[in-house]
């Protein structure tokens, strides 16, 4: 008896390493902190969205998700560091405009975004807003179109750096309204701001979150906003698009990662944004930035970055810029 309860609780064992064994890895995850790669600088727009978002999941999923701000070449040694990373799930990275732009516009990337990456899931979209600095004269669109024309190069715009949508919406703006602006790329738009204010750079389209909050607080002076239509937490901001017809640059904020990361992680990462999208207080944050909660399918998300990636190309192309 004593030997067939030991063969018994043997074999139950067996059965048990073995059912273990062949749990999704999902069932664990995340049982360590998660880092999550955002290509820009602290205080700006991504890094504000990213950390609401970060400390929800971190509440939620029990573990750490620490963001990381890797700066430079327009989010694309983010880029680049999340794609060499061990494709496990505890690497992720912020995925934006940038990344969609940056495949066209910069010609020598070690890496093919579509590519070396998948989508993990949407957190929300946004538009850009064009802010000036309150020593520039123009007050309304058409006003700072023609002053640009009567200026030829003597007006200059920042951006968040080369290909971010910052650039992008500049570059948009200038081939549509034949408006000669000069590009003065930084490692953020936190970092640009001081020079605006100080009319040292006079623009800047900016992301909604950091430019509202500059604009609210009297720093600039907002003057369009980038979507086809007026956009809902601004509704006092002219869309370009009434002056510019068919002008249009909505962003989209998200998550991906390295190619290989197994299905079932992917899973575990867009149900728990899926229901933090739900939550009607991180919905309201959300919308305290700018940003209206979008909720995606890994599939849907991989769908929109594709079909934002062949957008930006064209606009690339026909703008006739580009980055080594």
């Amino acid at each position: 008896m004593l030997r067939i309860l030991r063969h018994g609780v043997f074999g139950l064992a067996v059965f048990l390493g073995l059912f273990n064994a062949t749990l999704p890895a999902s069932a664990a995850y995340p049982d360590r902190p998660v880092h999550w790669l955002i290509g820009f600088s602290a205080g700006g727009p991504v890094d504000i969205v990213a950390r609401i978002m970060a400390q929800w999941l971190s509440d939620r999923l029990g573990q750490q998700f620490i963001v990381e701000n890797r700066t430079g070449s327009g989010g694309n040694i983010a880029a680049a560091a999340a794609i060499n990373s061990p494709p496990d799930g505890y690497t992720l990275l912020f995925v934006a405009p940038n990344n969609a732009i940056s495949t066209s516009l910069y010609k020598k990337l070690p890496f093919d975004f579509l590519r070396d990456t998948v989508p993990v899931a949407s957190i929300m979209q946004l538009t850009n807003m064009l802010v000036v600095s309150n020593a520039f004269p123009a007050k309304t669109v058409q006003e700072f179109i023609d002053y640009c024309k009567a200026n030829p190069g003597k007006v200059s715009f920042a951006s968040s750096g080369n290909g971010t949508s910052v650039h992008m919406s500049a570059e948009l703006f200038k081939v549509m309204t034949k408006c000669d602006m000069v590009h003065v790329p930084y490692r953020g738009s936190a970092i640009a701001f001081p020079d605006i204010i100080s009319n040292k750079v006079q623009l800047i389209f900016d992301n909604l979150p950091s430019a509202m909050e500059q604009a609210k607080g009297g720093n600039v002076r907002a003057i369009g906003v980038t979507s086809p239509q007026r956009w809902p937490s601004v509704p006092d901001v002219p869309a370009i698009a009434e002056t510019v017809p068919g002008f249009e640059s909505v962003g989209f904020y998200g998550i991906s990662a390295p190619k290989g990361t197994p299905p079932e992680v992917i899973e575990v990462l867009n149900k728990a944004v899926g229901e933090a999208l739900k939550d009607p207080k991180l919905v309201a944050r959300l919308a305290e930035t700018g940003g209206i909660a979008k909720p995606m399918t890994p599939a849907e998300f991989g769908k929109l970055v594709a079909d934002e990636t062949e957008k930006w190309r064209k606009v690339v192309e026909f703008a006739g810029v580009s980055v080594d």
